[in-house]
């Protein structure tokens, strides 16, 4: 482990399911003998880097003997199963995930060297393995078929309530919270956070985002933002 991402996903629900849905901005946290500038001489060339990183807060980690070769992936509706190494599920033999990230800086603040970066689908405190540039020309194919997931996911608009949106006005004026940050929740919350198999409208949801609680439902279109508070 060279560090630690430190994002505003404090919780999975709400984690976009694959990197660059959102650009929510967050960074990595390098650890000792890793955080020194001298190891990202160069880096700022690459406009995009490839992250490696662990799932370290799976209630089940399976073992070799618990190993369960199908899972049920969420774009299929989370109800029909397809073989693990066909998907990009958290459950599988080596927890290890892959995500590509954009490079903003990297920055020593005090003795703490971090990588910003927008895009990422990391739960706050994940490991961190590697870090690798992007390579356009080999990494991006264009043409490639992507099966059950070839197209983006459909987006939501999100409407706030009068309720909701008094608390928000609220807090931007007492700079609690940034415009920027209210931009970044939009995004999540646009990408419809529910699990697959639910599609209760009536249904009002929390979500933990930073150090804010939210309390939202959900329409056929729309993402109704109930409530925001600290």
């Amino acid at each position: 482990i060279i560090g630690v991402m430190r994002s505003p996903f404090v919780e999975k629900f709400g984690i976009p399911r694959q990197p660059n849905l959102v650009q929510v901005e967050s960074y990595i946290e390098m650890h000792a003998p890793y955080n020194v500038l001298d190891a990202f001489e160069g880096i700022e060339e690459f406009s995009h880097l490839w992250l490696i990183w662990q799932f370290h807060d799976n209630k089940n980690q399976q073992d070799k003997e618990k190993f369960r070769p199908q899972v049920r992936p969420p774009r299929l509706g989370g109800n029909k199963k397809i073989g693990v190494f066909a998907t990009r599920s958290m459950y599988r033999p080596a927890p290890i995930g892959l995500s590509v990230v954009q490079l903003k800086e990297v920055r020593k603040e005090g003795n703490a060297v971090r990588v910003y970066v927008t895009g990422s689908d990391l739960l706050d405190g994940t490991p961190i393995l590697d870090i690798k540039p992007y390579i356009h020309y080999s990494d991006a194919i264009v043409d490639a078929q992507s099966g059950y997931a070839q197209t983006e996911p459909v987006r939501k608009q999100v409407i706030w309530s009068e309720e909701a949106e008094f608390s928000k006005q609220a807090l931007l004026k007492n700079k609690q919270i940034q415009q920027k940050y209210v931009d970044e929740l939009e995004q999540v919350l646009g990408l419809d956070p529910r699990p697959a198999y639910q599609h209760d409208d009536e249904r009002v949801y929390g979500l933990s985002f930073g150090t804010f609680n939210i309390k939202f439902s959900c329409g056929e279109t729309s993402i109704i933002v109930q409530q925001i508070e600290l």
